[in-house]
């Protein structure tokens, strides 16, 4: 357990995983304050959170990459829970077709 806590402490762990809550409070934000509007040009809000989930694929890389042949069990559940994020980020947009 306490290598799991070290692992999550990297920031190559927590900051993706920072980065898609981040998104998916904008997107429901977002949402709270202006409703589901669809527009035709894509507004401040859609581009910073595509550039929060675009960010995220080299940090996630990066893990994989340094820690999984390290630790192949605690880093599988790292990429788990940021994938679970990323997917959590992606779900209003998909849902409300944003």
């Amino acid at each position: 357990m306490t290598s799991m806590n070290a692992t999550l402490r990297q920031p190559s762990a927590y900051l993706p995983v920072a980065m898609s809550l981040v998104a998916l409070a904008l997107v429901l934000g977002y949402v709270a304050i202006f409703g589901v509007t669809h527009e035709a040009d894509e507004g401040a809000a859609a581009h910073i959170w595509q550039l929060l989930m675009v960010l995220q694929v080299p940090i996630i890389a990066f893990f994989a990459i340094k820690y999984f042949p390290r630790q192949p069990r605690q880093a599988l559940l790292v990429l788990a829970l940021q994938i679970v994020a990323a997917l959590a980020a992606c779900a209003p947009v998909f849902f409300l077709k944003l």
